[in-house]
């Protein structure tokens, strides 16, 4: 956390700040919808399903290779061929709605067609998910909010210097927002295609 006084932050010092941290969310929301499926396989969706295997509970990308060779399609190589019905198997119990196809040495994820309930679905997932997004801006907000009440009551910064670090920094949580809504609307357009 930035430590604010007159003396040593100006208005930018705030901004450099604040902006990593703002930056967090959005880039969370942009990996947690590589995980919706639209109409175009990509491995992220599965990579991050868990398999019970060697005593222990790993994703799929660490026991195998996953590649998406055409729009529909998804192939999962694993690296050890004892695995294959584990990971079958934790295919098959996910929520993702998949049949995954095992032939001995690979497994085949053909993606059906999205129906209009599924898209549904989907939506009323990105929505929660770019809530939980603006939760965490908002949270960063209240943190910086904080600091500069604190310079403020310590007497490090004056009553009108706070009043301007609010206003950047409300300024700097809206353009955030907006952001993190704009990446929800292109995300939903390609759902809704």
């Amino acid at each position: 956390m930035i430590k604010i006084s007159e003396a040593t932050t100006t208005p930018k010092d705030f901004e450099l700040a604040l902006k990593p941290e703002m930056e967090k969310p959005i880039e969370f929301l942009k990996k947690e919808l590589l995980k919706i499926r639209t109409g175009r396989a990509n491995p992220s969706m599965i990579e991050n399903v868990r398999v019970q295997c060697y005593g222990s509970d790993m994703g799929i990308k660490e026991l195998a290779a996953i590649s998406a060779p055409d729009a529909r399609l998804l192939v999962v190589q694993p690296w050890d061929k004892t695995v294959i019905n584990n990971i079958e198997k934790a295919l098959q119990t996910s929520d993702l709605g998949i049949t995954p196809i095992n032939d001995g040495d690979i497994i085949r994820i053909q993606l059906p067609n999205l129906s209009s309930e599924r898209r549904e679905e989907f939506i009323k997932i990105l929505h929660k998910k770019l809530e939980e997004c603006r939760i965490a801006i908002r949270n960063v907000r209240k943190e910086f909010q904080n600091a500069v009440r604190d310079a403020e009551k310590d007497k490090d910064i004056s009553i009108d210097y706070s009043k301007k670090l609010l206003g950047n920094l409300q300024d700097i949580t809206d353009k955030y927002i907006a952001s993190a809504e704009d990446v929800a609307n292109k995300k939903e357009l390609e759902i809704k295609s």
